[in-house]
Protein backbone atom coordinates (compact mmCIF):
# COMPACT_ATOMS: atom_id res chain seq x y z
CA UNK A 1 0.00 0.00 0.00
CA UNK A 2 1.54 3.28 -1.14
CA UNK A 3 0.80 6.67 0.45
CA UNK A 4 -0.95 7.81 -2.75
CA UNK A 5 -3.37 4.90 -2.69
CA UNK A 6 -3.88 5.24 1.05
CA UNK A 7 -4.75 8.91 0.57
CA UNK A 8 -7.54 7.95 -1.84
CA UNK A 9 -8.97 5.34 0.54
CA UNK A 10 -8.99 7.77 3.47
CA UNK A 11 -10.60 10.44 1.32
CA UNK A 12 -13.48 8.08 0.54
CA UNK A 13 -13.98 7.35 4.25
CA UNK A 14 -13.87 11.06 5.11
CA UNK A 15 -16.41 11.99 2.43
CA UNK A 16 -18.82 9.22 3.47
CA UNK A 17 -18.51 10.02 7.19
CA UNK A 18 -18.94 13.79 6.75
CA UNK A 19 -21.78 13.20 4.32
CA UNK A 20 -23.58 10.84 6.69
CA UNK A 21 -23.36 13.27 9.62
CA UNK A 22 -24.51 16.24 7.54
CA UNK A 23 -27.33 14.20 5.96
CA UNK A 24 -28.61 13.15 9.38
CA UNK A 25 -28.32 16.72 10.67
CA UNK A 26 -30.43 17.99 7.77
CA UNK A 27 -33.05 15.37 8.56
CA UNK A 28 -33.08 16.41 12.21
CA UNK A 29 -33.47 20.07 11.25
CA UNK A 30 -36.37 19.04 9.02
CA UNK A 31 -38.08 17.38 11.97
CA UNK A 32 -37.08 13.74 11.56
CA UNK A 33 -36.43 11.73 14.73
CA UNK A 34 -33.29 9.72 15.28
CA UNK A 35 -35.28 7.49 17.60
CA UNK A 36 -39.03 7.57 18.12
CA UNK A 37 -40.01 10.76 19.95
CA UNK A 38 -43.36 10.94 21.74
CA UNK A 39 -42.80 14.61 22.57
CA UNK A 40 -40.77 16.26 19.78
CA UNK A 41 -38.16 18.68 21.20
CA UNK A 42 -37.54 22.28 20.18
CA UNK A 43 -35.04 23.07 17.43
CA UNK A 44 -32.30 23.94 19.90
CA UNK A 45 -32.92 20.81 21.92
CA UNK A 46 -32.95 18.73 18.74
CA UNK A 47 -29.51 20.04 17.77
CA UNK A 48 -28.15 19.36 21.26
CA UNK A 49 -29.54 15.84 21.22
CA UNK A 50 -28.14 15.25 17.76
CA UNK A 51 -24.59 15.96 18.90
CA UNK A 52 -25.18 14.12 22.20
CA UNK A 53 -25.49 10.79 20.40
CA UNK A 54 -22.40 8.62 20.67
CA UNK A 55 -23.06 7.57 17.08
CA UNK A 56 -22.66 11.13 15.82
CA UNK A 57 -19.56 11.79 17.91
CA UNK A 58 -17.86 8.59 16.76
CA UNK A 59 -18.66 9.38 13.12
CA UNK A 60 -17.25 12.88 13.57
CA UNK A 61 -14.02 11.49 15.02
CA UNK A 62 -13.71 9.16 12.02
CA UNK A 63 -14.41 12.05 9.66
CA UNK A 64 -11.76 14.29 11.26
CA UNK A 65 -9.10 11.57 11.45
CA UNK A 66 -9.76 10.44 7.88
CA UNK A 67 -9.65 14.02 6.61
CA UNK A 68 -6.18 14.40 8.10
CA UNK A 69 -5.11 11.13 6.48
CA UNK A 70 -6.51 12.20 3.12
CA UNK A 71 -4.02 15.06 3.25
CA UNK A 72 -1.18 13.17 4.96
CA UNK A 73 -1.52 9.36 4.92
CA UNK A 74 1.51 9.11 7.23
CA UNK A 75 0.08 11.43 9.91
CA UNK A 76 1.53 10.88 13.36
CA UNK A 77 0.76 13.97 15.44
CA UNK A 78 0.01 13.07 19.09
CA UNK A 79 -3.45 14.68 19.01
CA UNK A 80 -4.27 12.89 15.78
CA UNK A 81 -3.31 9.49 17.19
CA UNK A 82 -5.78 10.01 20.02
CA UNK A 83 -8.56 11.09 17.65
CA UNK A 84 -7.80 8.20 15.28
CA UNK A 85 -7.77 5.55 18.01
CA UNK A 86 -10.87 6.93 19.74
CA UNK A 87 -12.70 7.13 16.42
CA UNK A 88 -11.69 3.64 15.33
CA UNK A 89 -12.75 1.98 18.58
CA UNK A 90 -15.77 4.24 19.01
CA UNK A 91 -17.14 3.53 15.53
CA UNK A 92 -16.65 -0.19 16.16
CA UNK A 93 -18.69 0.04 19.35
CA UNK A 94 -21.28 2.10 17.45
CA UNK A 95 -21.71 -0.66 14.91
CA UNK A 96 -21.83 -3.48 17.46
CA UNK A 97 -24.23 -1.76 19.88
CA UNK A 98 -26.49 -0.73 17.02
CA UNK A 99 -26.60 -4.21 15.53
CA UNK A 100 -27.22 -6.10 18.77
CA UNK A 101 -29.13 -3.61 20.96
CA UNK A 102 -30.71 -0.79 18.94
CA UNK A 103 -31.53 -2.19 15.51
CA UNK A 104 -34.55 -4.19 16.76
CA UNK A 105 -36.01 -1.01 18.31
CA UNK A 106 -35.96 1.07 15.15
CA UNK A 107 -38.69 1.29 12.54
CA UNK A 108 -37.34 3.66 9.93
CA UNK A 109 -37.95 4.12 6.24
CA UNK A 110 -36.94 6.40 3.39
CA UNK A 111 -34.19 8.93 4.07
CA UNK A 112 -34.17 8.14 7.82
CA UNK A 113 -33.42 4.49 7.05
CA UNK A 114 -30.61 5.41 4.66
CA UNK A 115 -28.98 7.82 7.14
CA UNK A 116 -29.24 5.26 9.93
CA UNK A 117 -27.57 2.51 7.91
CA UNK A 118 -24.76 4.72 6.67
CA UNK A 119 -23.97 6.05 10.16
CA UNK A 120 -24.23 2.69 11.93
CA UNK A 121 -23.06 0.19 9.33
CA UNK A 122 -21.37 1.72 6.27
CA UNK A 123 -19.03 4.10 8.10
CA UNK A 124 -17.96 1.48 10.70
CA UNK A 125 -17.16 -1.05 7.98
CA UNK A 126 -15.29 1.51 5.87
CA UNK A 127 -13.32 2.89 8.83
CA UNK A 128 -12.21 -0.53 10.05
CA UNK A 129 -11.38 -1.74 6.53
CA UNK A 130 -9.39 1.43 5.79
CA UNK A 131 -7.36 1.03 8.98
CA UNK A 132 -6.71 -2.65 8.28
CA UNK A 133 -5.68 -1.96 4.69
CA UNK A 134 -4.01 1.44 4.82
CA UNK A 135 -3.07 2.08 8.44
CA UNK A 136 -1.07 4.06 9.19
CA UNK A 137 0.69 1.63 11.51
CA UNK A 138 2.29 1.43 13.99
CA UNK A 139 0.69 4.32 15.86
CA UNK A 140 -0.76 3.00 19.15
CA UNK A 141 0.96 3.37 22.53
CA UNK A 142 -0.41 3.30 26.07
CA UNK A 143 -0.56 7.07 26.41
CA UNK A 144 -2.87 7.38 23.42
CA UNK A 145 -5.09 4.58 24.77
CA UNK A 146 -5.51 6.43 28.08
CA UNK A 147 -6.40 9.70 26.37
CA UNK A 148 -8.75 8.01 23.91
CA UNK A 149 -10.55 6.15 26.71
CA UNK A 150 -11.26 9.45 28.45
CA UNK A 151 -13.80 10.34 25.75
CA UNK A 152 -16.28 7.45 26.21
CA UNK A 153 -15.91 7.72 30.01
CA UNK A 154 -16.67 11.46 29.89
CA UNK A 155 -19.55 10.88 27.45
CA UNK A 156 -21.14 8.23 29.69
CA UNK A 157 -20.75 10.37 32.82
CA UNK A 158 -22.20 13.47 31.17
CA UNK A 159 -25.08 11.54 29.62
CA UNK A 160 -26.15 9.97 32.92
CA UNK A 161 -25.80 13.22 34.87
CA UNK A 162 -27.62 15.29 32.23
CA UNK A 163 -30.42 12.72 32.13
CA UNK A 164 -31.23 13.44 35.76
CA UNK A 165 -31.84 17.08 34.88
CA UNK A 166 -33.54 16.74 31.51
CA UNK A 167 -35.14 13.30 31.69
CA UNK A 168 -33.77 12.47 28.24
CA UNK A 169 -31.21 9.81 27.33
CA UNK A 170 -29.93 9.07 23.83
CA UNK A 171 -30.25 5.29 24.16
CA UNK A 172 -32.94 3.18 25.87
CA UNK A 173 -30.47 1.01 27.79
CA UNK A 174 -29.33 4.15 29.68
CA UNK A 175 -32.82 5.08 30.93
CA UNK A 176 -32.65 4.68 34.70
CA UNK A 177 -36.09 6.24 35.19
CA UNK A 178 -37.65 3.46 33.15
CA UNK A 179 -35.62 0.38 34.06
CA UNK A 180 -33.89 1.37 37.29
CA UNK A 181 -30.18 1.84 37.89
CA UNK A 182 -29.37 -1.86 38.01
CA UNK A 183 -29.77 -2.59 34.28
CA UNK A 184 -28.18 0.76 33.38
CA UNK A 185 -25.07 0.04 35.45
CA UNK A 186 -24.82 -3.45 33.98
CA UNK A 187 -25.10 -2.08 30.44
CA UNK A 188 -22.52 0.66 31.07
CA UNK A 189 -20.07 -1.77 32.68
CA UNK A 190 -20.52 -4.23 29.80
CA UNK A 191 -19.87 -1.52 27.21
CA UNK A 192 -16.85 -0.27 29.18
CA UNK A 193 -15.43 -3.80 29.15
CA UNK A 194 -16.08 -3.91 25.40
CA UNK A 195 -14.17 -0.64 24.99
CA UNK A 196 -11.21 -1.94 26.98
CA UNK A 197 -11.15 -5.17 24.97
CA UNK A 198 -11.27 -3.27 21.68
CA UNK A 199 -8.52 -0.86 22.73
CA UNK A 200 -6.36 -3.83 23.70
CA UNK A 201 -7.16 -5.55 20.41
CA UNK A 202 -6.35 -2.41 18.43
CA UNK A 203 -3.01 -2.04 20.20
CA UNK A 204 -2.16 -5.70 19.61
CA UNK A 205 -3.11 -5.59 15.92
CA UNK A 206 -1.26 -2.31 15.50
CA UNK A 207 1.95 -4.18 16.29
CA UNK A 208 1.12 -7.48 14.60
CA UNK A 209 -0.17 -6.26 11.26
CA UNK A 210 2.31 -5.03 8.62
CA UNK A 211 3.50 -1.45 8.84
CA UNK A 212 1.65 0.65 6.24
CA UNK A 213 1.80 2.74 4.11
CA UNK A 214 5.16 1.64 2.79
CA UNK A 215 7.44 4.42 1.63
CA UNK A 216 10.41 4.06 3.95
CA UNK A 217 8.98 6.23 6.73
CA UNK A 218 6.18 4.03 8.08
CA UNK A 219 8.21 3.34 11.21
CA UNK A 220 7.73 6.90 12.39
CA UNK A 221 8.98 7.32 15.95
CA UNK A 222 6.21 6.70 18.45
CA UNK A 223 7.59 9.08 21.05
Amino acid sequence: MTPARARTVHLVVAVVAWGAVLFQLVLVLMGSAVLVEEDPPSLGESIYRFFAYFTIQSNLLVAVASSVLARDPLASQPWWRVVRLAGLVGITVTGLVHFFLLRPLLDLDGADYVADKVLHMVVPVLAIAAWAWCGPRPRVVRREIAYALAWPVAWTTWTLVAAQASGWVPYPFMDADKDGWGPVVVACVAITVLFLALFALAAWLDRRLPAVPVDGSADTALG
